[in-house]
Order: C-alpha cells, then sequence, then structure tokens
C-alpha cells in the first residue's frame, strides 16, 4: 500500500448509540460530499454513527495530480484505511464505483453488512456506456467539460438527463456540481471489464441491492445478476435516477436502508 493521506471524515449521531457505524463510499467523477447533502444527516438523526471517504485523488484526499495512477485495488486499501480508523463493526455503502471498489474489499476482509447503490453492472460498464452513448453521442465531451468546471446549459442538461431523475430540473443540480473531478482511467477501464474474478467466494454476509427505475446510467434490468451473485435483497426505486443520494426519491431510498439494516444488522 503506497503511503497517502486519505480524507476521512466522521458525523457522529446527536445520541449515544449501539448501533454498527456506517461508512459510505462515493462513485466515480465526485467525492465524498454527495452523502452530506441528505443521507449524512437522515442517518445521523437515526441513531446511526455516519463516516465518509474521500478514494484516492478525490476530494481532501491527496492524488489528484496523479489520478491516473490509482485503480480498484487502491481504492479498496482506502477502505480499509477507513475502516481501521472507525474501528469498530461497519454497514458499508457503496455507490456506483464504490460499490465495485466495496464487492473487492470483501473478497478478503468482512464487514457487518454492505449495501450496494446504483452498482456497476457484473458484465462492466461497456455495455452501457455504448448505449448512452447510441443515446448521446456528446456525452463523453459534456462529462469532460462538467468534471473540469466547464458547465454550459447544454452539458447541464446532458448531466441532469443521464444521471438524475426525471423530476430535476439542470438548475437544480448546480448546487451538486463543485464535488464534480476527474476520474482515474485505469479505474474506469477496470470497470468497463466483466468482474469475473475466479476462486473468490462471496462473503456470506447481509446484502442490499438498490437502483433506481429511472437509472439511465445502468439500467435496473441489471440490477438482479449482481443481487443474485451475492444472496443479496433487491429494491427498485421508483421514479428514481443514478444519484439515489440526491434524487427527490432520496428519502425514500434512505427509508428503505433504515428499515433493511433495522431488521438484517445486529446492534454491537
Amino acid at each position: 500500500m503506497t503511503p497517502r493521506k486519505i480524507s476521512i471524515e466522521s458525523y457522529p449521531t446527536p445520541s449515544r448509540s449501539d448501533k454498527a457505524a456506517l461508512l459510505f463510499v462515493h462513485g466515480a467523477y465526485v467525492n465524498s460530499s454527495c452523502w452530506t447533502f441528505n443521507f449524512i444527516p437522515f442517518f445521523q438523526a437515526q441513531g446511526y454513527d455516519c463516516f465518509t471517504v474521500d478514494l484516492s485523488g478525490h476530494g481532501d484526499s491527496e492524488g489528484r495530480e496523479r489520478i491516473d495512477d490509482f485503480g480498484i485495488g487502491d481504492y479498496v486499501d482506502d477502505v480499509k484505511l477507513a475502516l481501521a480508523e472507525i474501528g469498530r463493526p461497519a454497514v458499508v455503502v457503496g455507490h456506483s464505483m464504490g460499490a465495485r471498489v466495496l464487492e473487492r474489499f470483501l473478497e478478503n476482509d468482512s464487514a457487518a453488512a454492505v449495501i450496494f447503490l446504483s452498482p456497476v453492472p457484473t458484465t462492466g460498464t461497456a455495455g452501457s456506456a455504448m448505449q448512452l452513448l447510441l443515446r448521446y453521442p456528446n456525452f463523453l465531451e459534456s462529462l469532460d467539460a462538467a468534471v473540469n468546471g466547464k458547465i454550459s446549459a447544454k452539458t447541464s442538461q446532458m448531466m441532469t438527463e443521464i444521471y438524475f431523475s426525471p423530476d430535476v430540473t439542470p438548475d437544480e443540480i448546480l448546487q451538486f456540481l463543485p464535488m464534480l473531478c476527474p476520474e482515474s482511467q485505469q479505474a474506469v477501464t477496470e470497470m468497463a471489464l466483466p468482474e469475473t474474478r475466479f476462486g473468490i467466494r462471496r462473503s456470506q454476509l447481509p446484502a442490499l441491492v438498490i437502483g433506481g427505475i429511472e437509472d439511465a446510467v445502468f439500467p435496473a434490468s441489471m440490477l438482479h445478476f449482481l443481487a443474485s451473485s451475492w444472496r443479496a435483497d433487491l429494491y427498485r426505486a421508483a421514479g428514481a435516477g443514478h444519484m439515489l443520494m440526491l434524487d427527490p426519491q432520496w428519502e425514500t431510498v434512505a427509508g428503505h436502508m433504515l428499515a433493511w439494516m433495522e431488521k438484517r444488522v445486529a446492534a454491537e
């Protein structure tokens, strides 16, 4: 593991609790601030100590100038560092690329439970990316502009249509734009490939898969493959897009997560 400074933030619950901690792992092209708008305050209020990690090259973690050097394995190391700092059982929650990171993490390590939000399909991202490019020929150009802070009305419109619920307008996503950042091309390439890890045994732990029915990035029809491989419970959120923690439907998603944890995850 290459030594580097990883930003890990703690958001303790106001009241004393014996519930497992929550570690939130963000997806590609964003940083951990995506969790702070809705999910962190919600779960704090429900008695959960919450933690976030900025993966290497993202947010306040080191490595921005060499982000392409990092792969999924490096992001797994970041999760290990975060859990070591938490120092007690935690439910790990990963969104999109963060879900793929947690899959790799759980090959050799454990957690109290895992929640995969808008996960990378087991077949990889290549197929869904091709569908996006057929529908939005300028998608990659707009994505590059967005993560480098070059926002136009056209770019904002496309990012809204692809990543958010149909209920969201381009003006409403302006508050989220500061979290955008470039992504490691090494990690992007790894995610394009099917997740075929021969000889790997899935951890037998409580698992939940959630995706939005309106997700234009990874179709909801792909969710059952991941859920099946993890013997996970599956929930498809009506009306929700890819950014489940930021969409208007976020509270429905968070409420389902809460009810599931109260039922499936034991207190410390």
